[in-house]
């Protein structure tokens, strides 16, 4: 309980800080009555399982004892952002058992990319449900929720979001990591800083139809470094020169950032085109960064070590798989302690890494403006 205590201290502390640095001192918070959330494996809260196959064990044990549907030990940022602002987790777009939607959606798929591919989920893990595609099954949603919403008896609204929300609603994009991966798979540098303009284009062109239909207040996340993610070190064969200091590799980083470069003069064009808009640019690869950076000193084990799954002796089984080696089943289960890890499984965090990221990211110390997210409607 102090531990909340003084989380909870230095929260209002970096809150303050950050309104102050912006010169905004008496800002209301902001009312927020729902989420909408775009993105992929990173923001995922059951949609790809309900899409295509779920989640299996052991997902999902550290906070909700079972698989639902994220690809982590527990929580996700998005379930920490939506804890801080006093709503429920997101339900997923796709999944129809006991849902509500009173308070937002997830529109996130696991392998979904902003600009669609030509590849598929059983070749490569590509999801057919691209950011054109959450983006049409929102307005789909918006329309029919307000179908039913206006001619329902009061007692079956309650699953379904008020109308009135819909323009009061914070709006989280966290996707462009499958397309920096697309991009490194074809191995083609000059092809994918090709690609770049519009593959930022293709999400500035998914908020411009957002704020067509009334959407105000839109949460960008960058892309995370690439290279730092353990499954890229562990599977491939790599000289020391290819490393930066943190034990990264530097040309999958170089992707991401570049990336992220024209990702944020992007979201500040953005700002001069859509007027009544009010756009916040978060830098996740360098809260990601900070904390890979400084593993040790957060109390987590080397940033490389991986919780879930077996890789040793070049050996690799995916968390969660079965694999017979030489006669002897390997089942490639969690370790004993997820929260001492910043991975997971390789590819995603753990919960007590997004923990981390989540608690940095909404004081707006990594974000332009630098407000927090319960201020993000506000226009400095």
């Amino acid at each position: 309980m102090e531990n909340v205590k003084v989380f909870s201290i230095i929260i209002a502390v970096f809150s303050v800080l950050s309104v102050e640095s912006v010169g905004l001192k008496d800002l209301k918070t902001c009312n927020f009555g729902a989420v909408y959330n775009f993105g992929d494996s990173n923001s995922d809260t059951g949609g790809g399982s309900a899409a295509f196959w779920p989640a299996g064990k052991p997902c999902g044990e550290t906070f909700f004892g079972r698989p639902v549907g994220r690809g982590c030990d527990g929580r996700l940022i998005i379930d920490f952002i939506a804890e801080h602002l006093g709503l429920p987790h997101l339900s997923p777009y796709l999944d129809s058992i006991g849902t509500s939607f009173r308070y937002g959606a997830n529109f996130a798929i696991g392998g979904s990319t902003i600009r669609p591919q030509n590849e598929s989920m059983s070749l490569n893990g590509v999801s057919p449900f691209s950011l054109d595609i959450q983006i049409v099954q929102f307005d789909q949603f918006k329309d029919r929720t307000g179908h039913f919403y206006n001619r329902s008896y009061p007692r079956h609204r309650r699953n379904l979001p008020r109308p009135e929300d819909f323009s009061k609603a914070l709006y989280i994009f966290d996707i462009g990591q499958n397309d920096i991966a697309a991009g490194l798979r074809k191995k083609n540098d000059s092809a994918f800083h090709a690609s770049v303009p519009d593959i930022v284009d293709q999400l500035a062109k998914a908020v411009q139809n957002l704020y067509e239909h009334g959407a105000r207040t839109f949460w960008v996340h960058n892309t995370g470094p690439i290279g730092c993610l353990p499954v890229s070190l562990h599977y491939h064969d790599i000289k020391p020169e290819e490393l930066d200091e943190q034990g990264c590799l530097k040309a999958q980083n170089a992707y991401s950032m570049e990336f992220n470069r024209q990702l944020k003069a992007r979201v500040i064009k953005l700002r001069e085109e859509l007027p009544h808009a009010a756009l916040t640019y978060v830098d996740i690869y360098a809260a990601k960064y900070e904390l890979i950076g400084n593993a040790k000193k957060q109390g987590f084990v080397e940033a490389a070590n991986i919780c879930c799954g077996f890789h040793e002796d070049e050996i690799q089984v995916y968390c969660g798989h079965k694999q017979n080696i030489n006669g002897t089943e390997i089942y490639a289960g969690s370790c004993e302690n997820p929260s001492d890890f910043i991975s997971w499984d390789g590819v995603h965090y753990t919960e007590a890494a997004n923990r981390w990221v989540a608690h940095r990211i909404i004081t707006g110390s990594f974000s332009d403006p630098p407000l927090p997210i319960k201020h993000a409607c506000h226009k400095p």
